[in-house]
């Protein structure tokens, strides 16, 4: 019995850490500083910049990751513990293994960390045990992310590209040796040098997290690439600050691409007037391209705004949703025609049901990427059927969701709207868009942004409901899942056979693979009224969803 308990319980003291984000704070705070580097040495952690320390300190010093992550509870005598998820078989040894893990997991990334997850097998770990393990091998990758950082500093320099587009900046010598050194294309050297460049010259905090493990090397790469065209344009330092703490703290729950998509909201937000002159100037880079391949193939590639785009995609999407539809009727013609034939196969009418059959069973075979390629090429082949002088430019057959601020679609703001399944656009765009669209009523949080009712409430989900859940979510509830709100099933997060209500608070979007691994596969879901869910996965590990605020991409 002693033995079960200590299976299920161990402490351990976790080191103390400024968590302040207000950099004016954190000067109030200083007098922690010395512990904190002492403790950073002691683990083996170097920042990226020697010589500026406590700067970086000075501006965020990045938390301990949040104890509720790692299955972490505090005790009245200040010490912290782990609650073992998975069930004890007894054995001592695996015990310790798997707590050593929760430890590293939770220490300062660094060679001794490095070391110790070195010298444990993560197959004799229990399943909560391994995902720790993978967990704690990304933070000390993201903490050797930032050593390389410097060292490409160090080949290359710190002075930025002399190209008018920063991204294809060519120095020479700089460049080959490093793409020499990294076995590298030129192409890809020089972007690995121009993000190690913008990280250390402008973003510190990036620095810091990626160091520290925060935010994995590619969410540093997002930003580094997201922010340099404004930091081209010459934005302010104050500015800078901001769309970095904003992207820090949007990387703690969200993927690589979704970090790039708030980015893209925030610098459109800090600067709508220069937003608007970006896209403008990039809209003049629009093309479609054509290039041969092996095998009878060739690839497409169509550079469009954003809103063009989306309507193709659309379009595509429309058209498969009718052959779907139209497969499924043939096949149900198809089985009421085999009751009626013989054992050969022959109807009464002598056609060979058989091969019907095959020929409506085509299209369901397809695979997705299949049924869009298909598609576009119908598409554009029914297109030459008309005359030109017939196909109006900007004919949307398909509806392009936009979401715009009052203000704003009243020409008395310049506020970015927002493109479903893209993110912010200029305010001149989204009023185009919003001139000939069909608008619905959605109340929303003045401070939050966030949506707030819908405007009735019924017993089977009305259209207004199903309208306000594809405007609050977008796109599947799952952590890091992007499938559109057009590719999701109305989920009640607690069952209706359970008693669970048909309510905003109770209904959300997901995909059909999560929807499945929801209802079969043993993952858990807590749905919060404004959007926001908590997972939980088989063996006990948690996920947080936050809400997204509609003003905001995804």
């Amino acid at each position: 019995m002693e033995h079960q308990q200590r299976c299920k319980k161990a402490s351990y003291k976790l080191p103390t850490c400024i968590t302040s984000t207000n950099p004016v704070n954190n000067f109030s705070r200083l007098s922690a500083l010395p512990s904190i580097v002492t403790s950073m040495t002691k683990t083996g952690l170097h920042l990226v910049n020697l010589n500026s320390d406590l700067p970086l300190l000075q501006h965020k010093v990045v938390k301990v990751r949040r104890s509720s992550e790692l299955g972490i509870s505090e005790n009245e005598n200040g010490t912290f513990s782990y609650s073992e998820l998975d069930t004890c078989d007894g054995n001592q040894a695996d015990h310790d293994q798997n707590q050593r893990v929760v430890d590293l997991l939770a220490a300062f990334p660094g060679i001794e960390t490095l070391n110790g997850l070195v010298g444990i097998d993560p197959a004799t770990l229990s399943r909560g045990g391994r995902i720790d393990y993978l967990a704690a091998l990304e933070r000390q990758s993201a903490w050797l992310q930032a050593l390389l950082q410097r060292a490409i500093i160090a080949v290359a320099g710190e002075a930025p590209s002399v190209a008018e587009n920063m991204w294809d900046g060519i120095d020479d010598a700089e460049r080959e040796d490093v793409a020499a050194a990294l076995r590298l294309s030129g192409n890809t050297a020089q972007m690995r040098i121009d993000v190690a460049r913008t990280l250390v010259n402008h973003l510190p905090n990036t620095c810091s997290a990626l160091a520290m493990g925060e935010i994995s090397s590619a969410h540093a790469t997002v930003i580094a690439k997201e922010t340099a065209a404004a930091i081209r344009d010459g934005i302010s330092e104050f500015a800078i600050y901001h769309i970095e703490e904003k992207a820090l703290a949007h990387a703690e729950f969200h993927t690589p691409g979704q970090v790039a998509s708030k980015i893209r909201t925030t610098i459109a937000q800090l600067a709508p007037i220069e937003f608007e002159e970006v896209v403008d100037r990039a809209r003049e880079a629009r093309r479609v391209s054509c290039y041969n391949e092996a095998d009878g193939m060739a690839t497409v590639v169509a550079i469009l705004p954003a809103q063009d785009a989306q309507t193709v995609m659309k379009s595509i999407e429309a058209y498969i949703l009718t052959m779907n539809e139209h497969d499924e009727a043939e096949h149900a013609r198809s089985r009421s025609w085999t009751r009626g034939t013989d054992s050969r196969g022959t109807d009464s009418r002598g056609t060979d049901s058989r091969s019907t059959d095959s020929a409506t069973s085509t299209w369901s075979l397809l695979s997705a990427d299949n049924k869009r390629a298909d598609a576009l090429t119908a598409i554009l082949s029914s297109a030459l059927a008309e005359k030109i002088d017939e196909v109006r430019p900007h004919r949307r057959p398909v509806t392009v969701n936009v979401t715009i601020d009052l203000p704003t679609l009243l020409g008395l703001a310049e506020n970015p709207g927002q493109l479903s399944g893209y993110g912010a656009i200029p305010a001149s765009v989204a009023r185009e868009l919003a001139s000939d669209a069909t608008w619905k009523r959605f109340i929303t949080d003045p401070q939050t942004g966030n949506l707030l009712d819908y405007g009735r409430e019924k017993y089977e989900p009305p259209q207004a409901l199903v309208d306000f859940l594809l405007a609050r979510d977008r796109t599947c509830r799952f952590p890091g899942c992007r499938q559109p709100a057009s590719r999701t099933d109305i989920d009640h997060a607690e069952s209706w056979e359970s008693g669970g209500e048909t309510t905003p608070e109770n209904l959300g979007l997901l995909c059909r693979r999560h929807h499945r691994l929801k209802t079969h596969g043993k993952w858990s879901l807590v749905s919060n009224a404004d959007g926001s869910c908590n997972w939980t996965s088989p063996i006990g590990k948690n996920y947080f969803v936050p809400a997204r605020p509609i003003n905001e991409s995804v």
